[in-house]
């Protein structure tokens, strides 16, 4: 394992069992069918948990080219590690969101609305309003950053007999709940993205698969859930520093 590997395999989990469960809700004859937004926005959080218990003890666990950047400018990590974190970012979601049409291929088939077809691959606008719709991405993302650089590690003991609590995996719970009432709160506009790997490379893979019907990949609106989230990120980094002053 190493810090790219770790990325990719983090990302990967995290869209195939995020992905995979707009595919179970929004696709025909699926058992969990219909079953509606708590179940994606809770299933959804649990993704990000398990991506980050896998990739966490080696690469911090990004999972997200926003977060790999707001940590650049807030944090000081090195710019060197942003791009290759991005790219196995971007491929882990892609290969997630492979196996994703794998495992439900024969309810893509069956199902005949070609924007169900496209919702577990890439996000879309319950309204579309290009301004809006990037306002949405972009406080969604602040508050993602923002929330993040205030994550602490567990302790105990006074000031000056700090004593850090080793939490294992449950160090993950958090950010889960975090992206949790960000879907809950805040993802009724766009689905939030707040993650251009968690966009983009699905979009990719349903522009690339021979699904039957599939439709456009609606790459007018590809723009939105990558700008707007890198906008958030920076902000969010910005506002931290001189908080932080």
């Amino acid at each position: 394992m190493n810090v790219y590997l770790a990325e990719f395999i983090g990302t990967a989990l995290m869209i195939l069992l995020g992905n995979g469960v707009v595919a179970n809700v929004v696709l025909k004859g699926t058992k969990g069918n219909n079953s509606g937004w708590i179940v994606i926005t809770t299933a959804w959080a649990l993704a990000v948990f398990v991506g980050v218990v896998v990739a966490g003890p080696y690469s911090g666990a990004h999972l997200n080219p926003i977060v790999t950047l707001g940590l650049a400018i807030g944090k000081g990590f090195s710019w060197a590690l942003v791009p290759f974190y991005i790219i196995a970012q971007l491929a882990g979601a892609m290969t997630g969101s492979f196996l994703v049409w794998l495992i439900y291929k024969d309810h893509f088939d069956a199902t005949d609305d070609q924007g169900l077809k496209a919702a577990p691959f890439a996000t879309a606008p319950a309204i579309r309003n290009m301004s809006s719709n990037l306002v949405s991405e972009i406080i969604g993302t602040f508050v993602l950053i923002f929330v993040i650089f205030y994550f602490t590690d567990a302790s105990m003991g006074t000031k000056e007999t700090v004593t850090p609590i080793g939490l294992g995996s449950m160090g993950a719970i958090p950010v889960a709940f975090l992206v949790w009432v960000i879907g809950l709160a805040l993802g009724g506009t766009t689905g939030y993205a707040v993650n251009p790997a968690r966009d983009l490379g699905p979009r990719i893979i349903h522009f690339l698969i021979p699904m039957k019907g599939k439709g456009s990949s609606d790459w007018g609106y590809a723009w939105v859930p990558i700008v707007g989230p890198i906008i958030g990120s920076v902000l969010a980094a910005v506002a931290f520093l001189l908080i932080s002053k």
